[in-house]
């Protein structure tokens, strides 16, 4: 079998085009659906095209009994659509509906139900808890077609309590576009949300199937495209991300020269640690090792630099004066800020505090141009230097250097002056707040999260989420190492920072499922992440080149 880099160049010679997935707010896929219809396919097609994708994913599971909830609007129409074509092709369809078909408000879904309940279809109006029960019980598939991407709030009678007896359940669900339940705008649910085992979203996801518990309760997605000439309007209207597959961000899988040295391979200086904190300096530099740079270096310090040094044997350390709690000392910054250079991206912030002498330590770095990464305590020294949100006072991160922010949600929280941040889009919000205040394009956040969102000026990725065996102590400190290591790698020479971020993240989720896959998922702590960092990167590589034999056979065969 050809490598990956070769089977990329021969990709590439056929002009093959790997492109990300759009995910979408309920607005932009709004607004693609008014594009599709200036172009000459109508909205009542789409539901039909909607139904006809649903009814092929029912199908392919081969149920004898089938049970479809509806709702009053389009969502409820494309389940009509679904019911009467699973009905012709011989399963026995059950649909239960609020109100008579002729009384459903929507004049799409009102259409489409009249001309399924004159077909060979049962259909149940307002029936009793006992009674949708009994019907689900009886079914192998429950669609849920109750409620599509205009909710958000609470459930009103009777649809909380169609969905709190579906789940109890435990039915095979499969959902039309988002569960019923769920905000598709911010991933946040109802008291009663349909938990789906699969999730068939159209045109494109949308950016609430991401965020909050839209992950939980979506289950398995699937994405149903509809339209023939999707590619040609999707790119019309804003997206409100991208979703990164491996096969993504196969330019940035390189492999390593016969010339290399340890300094080629890229440098990285870990500003980190403290008398209280000394592990979560060792894990970042030890991370930065395993994700490929050639020369890692710990400025620590002196509290704590011996112990590191210890743990440590291939990495120096350099100890740097300390005060008196063990964070870094009023000298750190003169010392730390002259040896920065020499390297060709630095971390600085796990383990730090947030004394005097490091927020000194970060506003050196700032100024300096090298490229530099932010994590951890040196995200708090950035908040504690700015009151109002560094948003209101952006000239603290004007730098000619790249930079890269790593907060999590509350980190990100306090970097806007403690406005809320409590999952994906709001993570997305608050990064952009930053970017665009300071307006530079080599300026990176990557809102950390059970979704993590890799946010530059002009773009916004979401790379790959972890299992839960990420959310453990330290792990934040390994995907910073990571970063790092990566960033190093290419020598902090690229316009292409969402998608090195991108690489960065994807590979430590990798890392989370190998520890799961060795430990169990519970059992997992942040230094087994590191040990299996090698696995994730072929992980990463395996499954690009997986999807890129498929894009090969695709080429070679005209497609």
């Amino acid at each position: 079998m050809l490598s990956l880099y070769l089977y990329l160049e021969n990709l590439k010679s056929r002009n093959r085009r790997i492109e990300m997935k759009p995910v979408l707010s309920t607005e932009e896929v709004r607004r693609l659906e008014d594009l599709i219809e200036k172009e000459g396919t109508s909205k009542a097609e789409l539901m039909e095209l909607a139904g006809e994708f649903v009814a092929s994913l029912a199908d392919a599971r081969s149920p004898k009994s089938v049970l479809v909830l509806c709702g009053f609007g389009n969502n409820g129409g494309d389940g009509w659509v679904a019911a009467d074509i699973l009905s012709q092709k011989g399963s026995d369809v059950h649909v239960v509906t609020p109100v008579d078909p002729d009384e459903i408000p929507s004049a799409l879904a009102r259409h489409v139900a009249r001309r399924t309940a004159g077909r060979d279809v049962s259909v149940h109006v307002g029936p009793s808890r006992d009674e949708l029960v009994e019907l689900i019980e009886q079914s192998d598939l429950v669609i849920d077609a109750i409620l599509g991407t205009g909710f958000h709030g609470e459930l009103r009678p009777p649809f909380n309590i169609w969905i709190s007896a579906l789940n109890e359940t435990g039915a095979s669900v499969i959902s039309v576009d988002v569960p019923s339940g769920l905000d598709s705008e911010t991933g946040e649910r109802a008291e009663a949300c349909v938990r789906a085992d699969l999730t068939a979203t159209m045109l494109a996801p949308k950016i609430g199937l991401y965020s909050g518990d839209g992950p939980e309760f979506a289950g398995e997605l699937v994405c149903g495209e509809l339209y023939d000439s999707l590619d040609e309007v999707i790119g019309e209207v804003d997206h409100a991300a991208e979703f990164v597959d491996p096969v993504d961000l196969v330019d940035f899988i390189e492999p390593l020269p016969g010339n290399i040295d340890k300094y080629s391979r890229g440098s990285v200086l870990v500003v980190a640690g403290s008398a209280m904190y000394p592990g979560a300096a060792m894990m970042a530099a030890k991370s930065a090792a395993r994700a490929g740079a050639g020369y890692v270096t710990v400025a620590a310090p002196d509290s704590c630099a011996n112990l590191i040094r210890l743990a440590l044997p291939s990495i120096p350390v350099v100890a740097i004066p300390s005060d008196s709690r063990g964070s870094f000392g009023a000298a750190a910054r003169s010392v730390i800020c002259e040896i920065a250079p020499k390297y060709d991206v630095v971390l600085c912030g796990p383990g730090m505090t947030t004394a005097s002498g490091c927020m000194q330590v970060v506003s050196g770095l700032l100024e300096s141009d090298v490229p530099l990464i932010l994590d951890a305590d040196a995200l708090n020294c950035l908040g504690r230097g700015s009151i109002d949100g560094i948003d209101k006072t952006p000239e603290l991160l004007r730098r000619n250097g790249a930079l890269i922010l790593t907060p999590h949600h509350r980190e990100l929280s306090r970097l806007v002056a403690g406005d809320p941040v409590h999952d994906l889009r709001s993570a997305i919000e608050a990064s952009q707040r930053i970017l665009w205040a300071c307006g530079s394009d080599n300026m990176l956040v990557i809102a950390k999260g059970p979704t993590t969102a890799v946010v530059g000026v002009d773009k916004v990725l979401i790379p790959t989420a972890g299992p839960t065996s990420l959310a453990t102590a330290g792990s934040g400190d390994v995907l910073s190492g990571i970063i790092a290591g990566i960033v190093a790698t290419a020598h902090a020479q690229s316009d292409a920072w969402p998608e090195f971020g991108a690489y960065a993240v994807t590979v430590h989720s990798y890392t989370g499922f190998a520890a799961a896959a060795e430990m169990g998922e519970r059992s997992v702590i942040a230094t087994d992440l590191i040990d299996v960092i090698g696995q994730a990167l072929q992980l990463v590589e395996d499954e690009a080149m997986h999807a890129l034999t498929g894009l090969g056979a695709a080429a070679s065969k005209g497609e």
